[in-house]
């Protein structure tokens, strides 16, 4: 096992996506803007949005059966479920309990949520390692699931233009220690707490203590965000890189969350990474939230560019203002 290596192994991988889907020239309509206007803002082609009576459970179970149908691994093999969406269900019980009786899997595993918004998959996939690590459990099923259309303020052109819906899921053992996680590093600023958010669900905002129905919607300040990112973003890609004792031209693929089409650019404008090592699924699935970076690392998958790589890094930003990433030999 190489010095310092948490061992993990990712075996398979799944996407599921809802039918609904929505081309841009269809929310020019919808907007009443001129056609072409919201490819031109938002950098996106098309992107998916669930029906209303969608559920998000059945869709992360679509995700898992893909994963699980891809290498022909028996559902009763899996003896762990997280999940790992920035949305929950309902408040009470987890969601990754809802995701389980809409499953294949077996009943009466351990099942939990994860949720660190959109960098919640990388979290998960550090606990999960944790798990794997006792050998208590053997297989764990991650999978994230979030139904961004759900909570979008059409009112809010900003935000309104970049989210659509998703679910992807990985399957991991602890492998024969050759791949696993170099580094994770995980920060939050609170100057941003307000920056991102939906402020009902929770104790803060309810019926009790008083709402509104703009609580439920997202809301995103996303000039000041961008700009507290942005200050942040580059020392943070610089700690990750010295916490690996890697150079960024070691770096053979970088799956990050697609949050924006500024912030890719920005990720290859400012931080250097080339497009060569960069996964872009933005412009056909938008901002999934928490399904976004497992959704781009599936595609990294199938398109060849993860087994076989010297070094993957998994990064994002996320509300909080947290960051978040991970570096890992597949």
């Amino acid at each position: 096992m190489p010095n310092g290596l948490t061992p993990i192994k990712i075996i398979s991988s799944g996407i599921a996506l809802p039918e609904n889907k929505i081309e841009s020239w269809q929310l020019d309509i919808k907007l009443n803007k001129p056609k072409g206007y919201v490819a031109k803002r938002s950098g996106i082609e098309h992107r998916f949005h669930a029906k209303d009576n969608d559920s998000q459970a059945e869709l992360a179970a679509k995700a898992i059966h893909h994963a699980l149908e891809t290498q022909h691994i028996v559902p009763h093999s899996i003896d762990m479920l997280i999940s790992a969406s920035a949305i929950s269900v309902q408040a009470l019980p987890c969601t990754a309990a809802h995701i389980l009786e809409q499953s294949s899997l077996k009943q009466g595993i351990a099942c939990f949520d994860v949720n660190a918004s959109c960098v919640s998959f990388i979290t998960a996939l550090q606990v999960a390692a944790g798990f794997l690590a006792t050998s208590q459990y053997q297989r764990i099923a991650i999978v994230s699931a979030d139904l961004a259309s759900r909570g979008i303020d059409w009112q809010d052109q900003e935000s309104s233009l970049i989210f659509g819906d998703g679910a992807a899921c990985m399957i991991v053992e602890k492998g024969d220690g050759t791949s696993g996680i170099i580094t994770y590093h995980h920060e939050t600023h609170t100057k941003g707490i307000e920056l991102c958010e939906i402020r009902a669900g929770g104790t803060r905002k309810n019926p009790r203590a008083g709402m509104t129905d703009d609580d439920f919607l997202f809301h995103m300040q996303g000039k000041k965000l961008f700009r507290m990112a942005s200050s942040l973003v580059e020392d943070f890609m610089q700690q990750v890189l010295t916490d690996s004792k890697l150079q960024l031209n070691q770096i053979g693929t970088v799956v990050p969350h697609q949050a924006s089409h500024l912030s890719l650019e920005h990720m290859r404008q400012r931080l250097g990474v080339k497009s060569e090592q960069l996964i872009d699924i933005y412009r056909f699935r938008g901002n999934q939230v928490a399904a976004s970076i497992p959704s781009a690392l599936h595609e990294a998958i199938i398109s060849g560019r993860f087994y076989g790589q010297p070094n993957v890094m998994l990064i994002g930003t996320a509300a909080g203002l947290a960051f978040c990433s991970m570096v890992l030999i597949p």
